[in-house]
């Protein structure tokens, strides 16, 4: 990466490595608010408990950075036009680096490309987008996640059995993904996915989706929910339908806060659910190193745990972040 300092010869040979490929790709970035960075995040929304620990995480892990700037969050609704006009106007303001959770990928992409083109360093968070222009990728292996997911109702169901899926946002990389790997994982173990549906990530429309499944007395031996707002959706649905305990439900996403899947698994509300990271904290340390010229991981993608009532205290306890929080 180019240095202020440095000489243009310099800055090419530390370009022709991979690594610093990404990194070389902006111009390096000047402080431009009192000797602070500034930072924008386009967040693709706010209602799901999981984008909410995120954004929370985030602005903690920032504060730790006294040259760092975070503007107030900008949440997208889960409108692609929204937040493609809230990154047009981080575009403007000339923020120092931006993260972006894209809401879906293809309406995000030319977004993205503006921000590249006006050579603002730029982190992709756990959504994909359809260029490759931006500095670093962070997110979950959702294929893997996924698949470990067909393999947990296929030991639950091991003389097969009736699904139903709940999905997120069907655009969605992540969705995409992780239905794929709980397919592949399914086949030949005689389970059958009798009802799939769009609930947009959502506890609300998972429960109202649950709700039209249960009327019409299909025999449903488990849900497969993309995450575990949808999976406590669910749950509510099945709990009023007075079919407690009689079907299993997969989560995903592993929160450690009092309603997420965590406590879930551990108060049998859910089967088992699947640690997704937020990335709030390689977030930041990427920031760190792009701000500061340093070479970056074009993609970096984060592990995974599965949560069972044998190890959920454990991985609450891991992932608490109540203390720094303040909640």
């Amino acid at each position: 990466m180019r240095s202020l300092r440095r000489s243009v010869l310099t800055a090419v040979a530390l370009c022709t490595t991979a690594v610093a490929a990404a990194a070389c790709a902006s111009n390096p970035p000047s402080p431009s608010d009192g000797g602070q960075f500034v930072i924008g995040y386009s967040q693709s929304n706010n209602a799901e408990p999981y984008r909410a620990q995120l954004n929370l995480q985030l602005q903690y892990f920032a504060k730790q950075h006294p040259d760092f700037k975070l503007l107030p969050i900008t949440d997208a609704h889960q409108d692609s036009a929204t937040q493609v006009s809230q990154v047009q106007t981080f575009i403007q303001q000339k923020v120092n680096a931006l993260i972006v959770s894209p809401n879906e990928p293809a309406p995000l992409t030319a977004a993205v490309q503006q921000a590249c083109d006006a050579k603002i360093p730029v982190i992709i968070l756990d959504r994909n987008v359809n260029t490759d222009c931006y500095d670093s990728f962070i997110g979950g292996d959702n294929y893997l996640i996924g698949k470990l997911a067909g393999e947990a109702a296929v030991q639950a169901l091991p003389n097969g059995g009736n699904v139903v899926e709940l999905r997120g946002i069907l655009s969605d990389h992540p969705q995409i993904d992780r239905d794929k790997g709980f397919r592949d994982a399914i086949a030949g173990h005689n389970i059958t996915i009798i009802e799939d549906q769009e609930a947009k990530w959502l506890k609300a429309n998972a429960t109202t989706v649950t709700q039209q499944w249960l009327s019409k007395g299909d025999k449903i031996d488990l849900v497969y929910a993309h995450n575990d707002d949808m999976a406590l959706g669910a749950q509510l649905a099945i709990q009023g339908a007075g079919k407690a305990g009689s079907i299993q439900i997969i989560g995903i996403d592993g929160l450690a806060i009092p309603t997420g899947g965590i406590r879930a698994v551990q108060n049998g509300q859910l089967l088992t659910t699947f640690v997704y990271p937020t990335g709030a904290e390689q977030a930041v340390a990427t920031l760190e190193k792009l701000l500061h010229q340093q070479p970056v991981e074009k993609k970096q993608v984060l592990d995974t745990l599965q949560v069972t009532p044998a190890n959920a205290a454990q991985i609450y306890q891991q992932y608490d972040m109540s203390d720094k929080l303040g909640k």
